[in-house]
């Protein structure tokens, strides 16, 4: 099926996040696919894709855009990675998670995130439509400070590490000159409004308004995108 709709991917489709960023892209003129280890590997009320993968295999990661291609005719524009993992250690011993669960985990917050920005970017060059073409990782602040819970550990130290990669990659991307293009890279960090984490009250429809803003390259927003919900970009 051949369309010139720009295409969204969203890799990691929870109930929140994942779901109301997929439905939103879906009713704004993209054409959407979605990605979990559940998968239907059929399309729903809105035209949305279900894609059938392990984020915790990056080798797993190429084979979703490939499928992307193959459906839509078109390497997706928008990418936004929103998959996420974490293995909680026993009681208050940190160590009693293994290296083997924490590379899992890793493998699942970053290292499928270097392989998803490396087939984002080999995609946008086979673009022709003016669409804007942004990588958006759903990050937390956990890169910004360590807190005293160990619950979270192996998420903290997977989103800290993709923050560098995200910065790290804006650095050099956003240098490269696409016309109508400011920024390539978003590690997009919902706040409450004084600044503190959301923590596990996240907010859907508040990362999708902020995501379809950041897709439409609306607003001076950094690589390190902060929002509130109702407000948007706001600097902490």
């Amino acid at each position: 099926m051949t369309s010139n709709r720009p295409v969204a991917l969203i890799l990691g489709s929870g109930p929140r996040v994942g779901a109301a960023v997929a439905k939103k892209f879906a009713t704004t003129g993209y054409s959407v696919a979605i990605v979990s280890r559940k998968a239907t590997e059929t399309k729903d009320a809105h035209g949305v894709l279900s894609i059938k993968a392990d984020l915790s295999d990056p080798s797993s990661v190429p084979r979703v855009f490939d499928a992307v291609k193959r459906e839509f005719q078109s390497a997706p524009s928008v990418v936004v990675y929103n998959g996420a993992a974490f293995t909680p250690p026993q009681g208050d011993d940190l160590f009693s998670i293994s290296a083997e669960q924490l590379a899992s985990d890793l493998n699942t917050n970053t290292v499928s995130v270097w392989a998803a920005a490396q087939q984002a970017v080999k995609g946008w060059d086979t673009l022709t439509h003016h669409a804007h073409k942004v990588f958006i990782y759903t990050g937390n602040k956990q890169n910004t400070g360590i807190g005293p819970i160990l619950l979270t550990a192996t998420l903290g130290v997977g989103k800290s590490a993709s923050a560098h990669l995200i910065g790290t990659a804006d650095g050099r991307y956003s240098k490269l000159g696409y016309r109508w293009v400011r920024r390539f890279f978003f590690y997009a960090d919902e706040r409450t409004a004084d600044g503190g984490p959301k923590a596990m009250q996240l907010d859907g429809d508040a990362h999708a308004e902020f995501f379809a803003q950041l897709a439409r390259g609306e607003g001076d927003v950094p690589w390190h995108a902060t929002f509130v919900k109702g407000k948007g970009y706001v600097k902490f």
